[in-house]
């Protein structure tokens, strides 16, 4: 039980809101600034063992220590840790492009999950604005650090693959691997979740898709008339054209998650009390210099694993006998989300479908509406020539697994049985997909 006095702290915050209005009826706290993406990525968190370091008599030494057992034993993916190092030797000793592959893309995933600890300690001094911006720009920093380095060495068809793969895999795999083990592990229990969220980001991936249709819609268009030889100074004019709207549409999304309509985007504080596998701090753990060191470092080493994995990617492909746009919409967001995917499993098998839902959309939106324009903006001002025409296989996948969530997720609330054969729509249309990529090689650059 919490004393008196926290309690009226906690009042005097403004950390309580409704959730769901009259459906749940229950009014629950919030740790205000905590989003579902941080609380995911906290089910991975381990508490550190601070009784040696403390025994150390020197505070720089003492201090020093500390922050490195915080960054790097405080989770449970430390064990991925040595596959940077590996993945270093592996470039300057001339290994495989295999392994320099493989081990970097071991490398990405613990560093993905301390990026997300990084900026949600940076929001402690910040604030839950600036922390919640500096979230929504660092939330899949591994994936725009890849597709910018892809779109440096003008590897288009890389940039774009991985994009729409990585929304597929939280659309399709994510969420329905975790809505269907989800009903198996909550057997007979209502399972209940807040649907304002879902309205909000299915809407926004329909306007991504519609922008990336009207791309495609104008291609035959053009394709089929006489009248325009060269399409491609109109396509890319409408693609920058689009991709500002987007995201003009991905600003306003961050101001209604962010202030006008935070209490939403939260995740209810009793949701991390009653979870033994959440790491809660009421408190940083690392002073904020410390962590903008931690952030720009982890930055750098993700942007070196980074552009490996675009080096290596068309040997790769050789080597494996499959195709780079395979690889690319499979592989590479399936190993470089691992960290939040797992975080979005570990909830629903908690019956906490909420902080699973903002996880697999939240993410899904996040590249739709900001990163994929982003690319399109950033080849603009470096002269390349990249728009939002994602071929026809890649697009119409990606309007099949928005419907399918959108229809999927019908309703406030829903039992386990429901919630199982959620998943499975989800996950049925998944194989399907891959196999269509699968059998669909596009060829390497």
């Amino acid at each position: 039980m919490r004393s008196t006095g926290q309690e009226t702290a906690a009042l005097e915050a403004g950390n309580y809101f409704k959730l769901g209005g009259g459906s749940r009826g229950k009014e629950k706290e919030v740790q205000h600034g905590r989003t579902a993406h941080n609380m995911s990525s906290s089910s991975l968190r381990k508490k550190s063992d601070l009784s040696l370091v403390s025994k150390v008599r020197c505070g720089l030494v003492r201090d020093l220590l500390a922050n490195l057992q915080e960054i790097l034993l405080g989770t449970k993916l430390s064990v991925l840790f040595p596959a940077i190092l590996l993945a270093i030797v592996a470039k300057y000793f001339h290994f495989g492009r295999e392994w320099l592959f493989s081990l970097s893309l071991l490398g990405l995933t613990p560093l993905a999950e301390r990026v997300s600890f990084l900026t949600e300690q940076i929001a402690f001094y910040t604030g839950p604005t600036v922390g919640g911006l500096l979230n929504a720009t660092c939330g899949n920093v591994t994936e725009l650090i890849i597709a910018l380095f892809a779109l440096q060495k003008g590897k288009i068809e890389i940039v774009k693959c991985s994009l729409v793969g990585s929304i597929l895999s939280n659309l399709l795999l994510v969420l329905g691997t975790s809505l269907f083990f989800g009903g198996l592990a909550n057997l007979r229990m209502e399972q209940l979740f807040d649907r304002k969220q879902i309205d909000v980001n299915t809407g926004l991936l329909l306007l991504g898709a519609l922008c990336h249709t009207l791309l495609l819609l104008f291609r035959y268009a053009v394709n089929s008339s006489d009248k325009m030889e060269d399409s491609t100074a109109p396509a890319l004019a409408l693609s920058r054209a689009c991709s500002i709207i987007m995201l003009l549409g991905y600003v306003a999304y961050l101001f209604f998650q962010l202030k006008t309509h935070s209490q939403l985007f939260e995740s209810p504080k009793g949701e991390e009390e009653d979870n033994d596998d959440v790491v809660t701090e009421d408190k940083p753990v690392i002073g904020f210099a410390s962590a903008m060191a931690w952030l720009v470092a982890m930055t750098i080493v993700i942007s070196i694993l980074s552009e490996y994995v675009v080096e290596t990617i068309e040997a790769v492909s050789d080597s494996w006998g499959l195709s780079v746009g395979f690889i690319s919409i499979i592989l590479l967001p399936i190993v470089g989300n691992a960290a939040e995917h797992a975080g979005a499993m570990i909830f629903a098998f908690k019956n906490k479908l909420d902080i699973t839902l903002g996880v697999s959309l939240g993410s899904a939106t996040q590249i739709s509406m900001f990163v994929v324009p982003l690319c399109v903006i950033v080849a603009w001002i470096t002269g390349i020539k990249m728009d939002l025409d994602l071929n026809l296989l890649e697009t119409g996948s990606l309007i099949m697994a928005i419907l399918v969530i959108a229809f999927a997720l019908q309703g406030t609330f829903t039992g386990w049985n429901f919630t199982l054969l959620e998943g499975t729509c989800c996950l049925a249309v998944l194989p399907g997909n891959r196999c269509m990529f699968l059998c669909f090689q596009i060829p390497n650059e």
